[in-house]
């Protein structure tokens, strides 16, 4: 598959981050700041709540052009018109949520180690989200981070566009667009920070830097 997206930089959003600022308050900030995709993950919340929560959110960034993935419910982004999904090495065969949500919406894939590389076909999976690279407390079930060279030595394997995430900040964001990434994924960095605007805007920078490099 090919995607027509900007994966330069996606924003995994946290519910529990946003919660004093509010999670639609924290998004519309951090794509003013350079956020291109937003993928809305809460493990917590009920099919119907993600629902509206996604469609609210659709609302707001399509004027945007910023396009809105759901993790691992492809349900879910069907019944909200997201413009895709991204699912997890234990949420199904990707053929299937490919079969599911159709052949035009984005399908992003989650790939933790050399392992996971077999899983990876080209002709159904758009990116793939490759971590975690650094240690995160965002997951408390990640697997052991994978490191700079190791990062670099799965990506290069790979034919589809890769997102670096796991531990991602403006200050490695660079190393890692080195290193193969396509762009990269961020949920503290953005979701926790003072200013997501601000924190955006800084990581854009870094990875723009660092493909113009």
């Amino acid at each position: 598959m090919t995607t027509r997206h900007d994966l330069s930089l996606m924003l995994v959003t946290d519910a529990a981050m946003c919660r004093d600022r509010g999670l639609v308050e924290t998004v519309l900030a951090a794509v003013s700041g350079g956020v291109t995709v937003v993928q809305l993950r809460d493990k917590t919340c009920s099919d119907g709540e993600m629902i509206d929560t996604a469609r609210t959110l659709r609302a707001h960034l399509a004027p945007l052009g910023v396009p809105l993935i759901v993790n691992d419910r492809p349900a879910v982004a069907l019944a909200a018109s997201a413009h895709g999904v991204h699912i997890g090495q234990g949420d199904g065969d990707p053929a299937a949520a490919r079969a599911m949500v159709g052949p035009d919406a984005l399908l992003g894939l989650s790939v933790t180690g050399p392992e996971d590389l077999e899983t990876v076909d080209s002709a159904v999976v758009d990116y793939v989200g490759l971590g975690p690279v650094f240690a995160s407390a965002t997951k408390a079930d990640a697997t052991p981070p994978l490191g700079l060279a190791g990062f670099e030595a799965i990506a290069t394997k790979l034919s589809v566009p890769v997102l670096a995430i796991g531990g991602v900040d403006a200050g490695n964001a660079g190393g890692l667009m080195a290193a193969g990434a396509t762009g990269v994924a961020v949920v503290s960095a953005i979701c926790a920070a003072a200013d997501p605007r601000a924190a955006a805007a800084a990581l854009r920078r870094a990875t723009d830097a660092a493909r113009a490099a």
